[in-house]
């Protein structure tokens, strides 16, 4: 149905974590959105909000919108593809490459075109984007990206060594003048689409870069995205690049890149942070982007998500695309799962495995919380939904909200998303 306004009443079987350990639901339910902010979700729909049109769904699952902390916009064109190398042999084999081609502007209008479409069509109605070192193939990405109406934060990234001839920076001061030219450029232009800076990590920006970033940071008032202890290689290589760091964090730390509570850094990986790099993340009230995917697809290894959630940091779930193979957030959902199974299983039975609770919180509210009060139907935050008919999965049982939901996570062959919003507003239906 094609939904105009963005004060309406959405019916159907509704579900949403009313915190990480449960799932509320309420069958036949009443969702209320005003002016794009949710008013809650109810068994029967109370009076106040009796005037406002009604669309009924039926039998359909109305969920939160999903946040993707992680992914890489211009290596969708090659994703599922290079996946028996590791981490840095396959950023020179093929991530290196492909970015560079982003400097030809037709190209990048071509593949940024298909991400931004399927992005919209996705379960995702947040999401935190690595662009290239151009900048005009950046501010491309955030026209598109500012067109389907996902919210986003978009950063053209920053590499002055080791990227090769093709992408990388002429020095760290030609970097950030870049960076302030695009800043510039895109200043006041955007409702739903924020920069964010974005030093790729440490090995391709030098200790002078690392140190400007933070300070444009700070003047700036913008906030930071990165990569952190992904792969062994990747931190013996960073301990050789900043002999006087105590850990892979600290030389984000040193450099003033580990951002502040109200302005978070994403880190994305941290499959080998321990509990020094733990504390530094709390701190500075870092998120971590847990991209079980590409972990695995890669032979990175399995984050202990566990640890991370209690001890407190913030944590999200990050497709990681080309590394990690989708755009899909019920596939990352998913794999995330399995992946928290056989950290149990096979690397440490005293770190007891994620429960569906748990993770459909983090791909929702604990994601979303980046954004402000984001991914759940709790009064006061902001609308994102997406509608999903799972009608063609077969089942001789009567199954509940919380069960068909889980099905869908593990088997979303069968699902159709028919109708999405984001701040209340549609940005994808089935007219």
């Amino acid at each position: 149905m094609n939904i105009s306004d963005r004060s309406f009443v959405s019916r159907g079987e509704i579900a949403y974590s009313e915190n990480k350990n449960e799932i509320k639901t309420i069958s036949g339910g009443y969702l209320v959105c005003e002016d794009g902010i949710c008013r809650g979700a109810y068994a029967e729909l109370p009076e106040q909000y009796a005037m406002l049109p009604i669309y009924n769904y039926g039998k359909q699952l109305i969920v939160p919108g999903m946040t993707d902390l992680h992914t890489h916009a211009p290596q969708y064109s090659f994703r599922g593809i290079g996946m028996d190398a590791e981490l840095l042999e396959w950023l020179n084999t093929y991530t290196f490459p492909e970015e560079s081609k982003y400097a030809d502007i037709e190209y990048a209008r071509k593949a940024y075109n298909y991400f931004a479409e399927d992005l919209r069509r996705s379960f995702t109605t947040r999401a935190v984007v690595f662009g290239t070192i151009h900048n005009e193939a950046t501010i491309e990405l955030m026209n598109m990206l500012e067109n389907t109406g996902v919210v986003t934060y978009v950063g053209k990234v920053n590499m002055d060594r080791n990227g090769g001839e093709n992408l990388q920076e002429q020095s760290a001061e030609a970097s950030i003048k870049a960076t302030e030219d695009w800043l510039m450029a895109i200043d006041g232009r955007y409702e739903n689409t924020m920069p964010i800076l974005t030093p790729r990590f440490v090995p391709s920006c030098s200790d002078e870069l690392l140190n400007l970033i933070g300070k444009l940071a700070d003047s700036r008032n913008l906030r930071i995205q990165s990569h952190l202890s992904e792969n062994k290689s990747e931190i013996a290589w960073v301990r050789e690049l900043v002999p006087n760091s105590t850990s892979y964090a600290n030389a984000y730390e040193l450099f003033g890149n580990m951002g502040t509570a109200e302005r978070p850094t994403i880190m994305a990986h941290c499959v080998y942070s321990d509990e020094k790099e733990m504390e530094i993340l709390k701190k500075h009230g870092a998120y971590i982007a847990h991209c079980a995917d590409s972990n695995m697809n890669l032979t990175s290894g399995i984050a202990p998500v566990r640890k991370f959630i209690d001890a407190g940091i913030n944590v999200g779930l990050g497709t990681d695309v080309a590394a990690g193979s989708s755009m899909n957030m019920l596939k990352t959902i998913l794999i995330t799962l399995q992946a928290s199974k056989m950290y149990y299983r096979l690397v440490d039975t005293d770190v007891k495995q994620l429960t569906f609770e748990e993770v459909f919180f983090i791909a929702t509210e604990g994601g979303g919380r980046y954004f402000g009060k984001v991914g759940a139907f709790k009064e006061g935050y902001e609308f994102d939904a997406v509608i999903i008919d799972d009608g063609k999965m077969f089942s001789t049982r009567d199954m509940s909200i919380r069960e068909r939901i889980e099905r869908m996570c593990y088997n979303d062959a069968d699902v159709v998303i028919m109708d999405k919003f984001v701040k209340g507003r549609q940005i994808y239906g089935k007219l």
